[in-house]
């Protein structure tokens, strides 16, 4: 993360803090590993009615060496910060009044009409989108979670969308085309198509009529009954540090019952490679089986991994052309609580490349939520298969064991 600089002002402030009457808000690490700015939430009514301050009024966050903390109020009324803490130990935060210094947005996300209603979103490790109804009115089959490789930090999916539907470029390629100008017309078309790597990433995740990369979907007889694009949504939070939409989508029918609706809220932070989700469903009217999938293609049929005990499910994706050297992108789920069973779910025949799922399989009860983690890396970001597998089991870990935060 860079670093933030403080003004004089600021540091001035922070010297006098201990006249100040603030927070301290203390972070405890209870694993054996060390917990690099890992976002927390706090109360915001609670820390405001401590500080005496209304909603309106603002403040700063210091570590225990006087560094400022970068922070966001969510709307579900919660301040987030990244705290570290390293293994078995307590780290102390305060909360005082002043001026915020300027953070660096990392997190963004937005919806995308004139690319059939896509809702993409981003942080400085991944990219990732949804698809939605212009897409769905189409008759393209695309049901799960696509994933955008990234390969910088910076914000860069707003750029590629603009470079990929570029009217006027797009207006020249055609006419190169009528022309008989094939090689020019090629040429223009890779140099604003965001499905090669122009230095930051590209898309070259196949989803198709799949899960994609960590979709859920409702499971009852073992068969899976997949979502099709959103209806409707609603952006919650938009950076600096945290990205959160909420996704409603048409009835499903389930064992005959045409009203089944399912809810998505989708979060993710800055610095963490997987999106936090929460699934919900009306109208159920018993328990089913929920499953999340991750989709495996014809050229890695076994580059797949599952820990039912550790609680995480991960493959090795090929990418859209294995010989282009795309890399591989490295998907998986993370599962918070219980993962009743993990499994392999082939296609009685391929699909567009596809030969089925790896599934985390959980009961969904009926009024209930149930919530999980999905995302990705990419191979030309370091990763491998090993690396992958290893993040995903301390991530399992660290959601099982969250820091504990508490104020004073």
């Amino acid at each position: 993360m860079k670093k933030l600089f403080v003004s004089a002002a600021v540091v001035a402030m922070m010297a006098s803090c201990a006249q100040e009457k603030g927070v301290t808000v203390s972070v405890s690490n209870q694993l054996k590993i060390d917990r690099v700015e890992e976002i927390v939430e706090i109360s915001a009514d609670e820390v405001l009615g401590k500080l005496k301050l209304d909603d309106t009024a603002e403040f700063i966050i210091v570590d225990e060496k006087n560094t400022e903390i970068p922070y966001q109020l969510t709307s579900d009324n919660k301040i987030i910060f990244p705290a570290t803490v390293k293994a078995n130990t307590t780290a102390s935060y305060s909360i005082i009044k002043g001026q915020p210094s300027h953070v660096n947005t990392l997190v963004y996300g937005r919806q995308y009409p004139e690319r059939l209603d896509d809702i993409a979103w981003e942080n400085d490790k991944a990219a990732y989108r949804a698809y939605g109804p212009a897409l769905q009115k189409s008759g393209e089959k695309g049901f799960g979670y696509d994933v955008l490789t990234k390969s910088v930090p910076e914000l860069v999916i707003e750029d590629r969308y603009a470079m990929e539907l570029d009217k006027d470029a797009r207006a020249m390629i055609k006419k190169l085309r009528e022309e008989g100008k094939k090689a020019e017309a090629d040429s223009l078309a890779n140099a604003i198509s965001y499905h090669i790597d122009h230095g930051n990433g590209m898309d070259c995740y196949a989803v198709g009529p799949t899960l994609g990369g960590g979709t859920a979907a409702l499971m009852p007889d073992s068969a899976i009954v997949y979502p099709y694009c959103y209806k409707n949504f609603e952006i919650l939070d938009n950076g600096p540090l945290r990205f959160t939409v909420k996704l409603e989508f048409n009835p499903l029918t389930i064992d005959g019952d045409t009203t089944v609706v399912e809810t998505r809220l989708i979060q993710l932070d800055k610095g963490s490679h997987l999106n936090k989700t929460t699934v919900s469903y009306t109208s159920l009217k018993k328990d089913y089986p929920l499953g999340v999938g991750l989709v495996l293609h014809e050229a890695h049929p076994d580059r797949y991994s599952m820990d039912q005990e550790g609680g995480y499910i991960a493959y090795a994706d090929p990418t859209t052309n294995p010989k282009a050297d795309n890399g591989i992108v490295y998907v998986g789920a993370v599962f918070p609580n219980t993962l009743e069973m993990a499994k392999v779910q082939l296609f009685d025949k391929p699909v567009a490349g596809a030969i089925g799922h790896v599934m985390g399989i959980n009961t969904y009860q009926s009024g209930d939520e149930l919530e999980y983690y999905w995302g990705s890396a990419w191979s030309k970001c370091g990763f491998d298969d090993e690396k992958w597998n290893a993040y995903l089991e301390e991530y399992a870990m660290k959601v099982r064991n969250p820091l504990s935060v508490t104020l004073k």
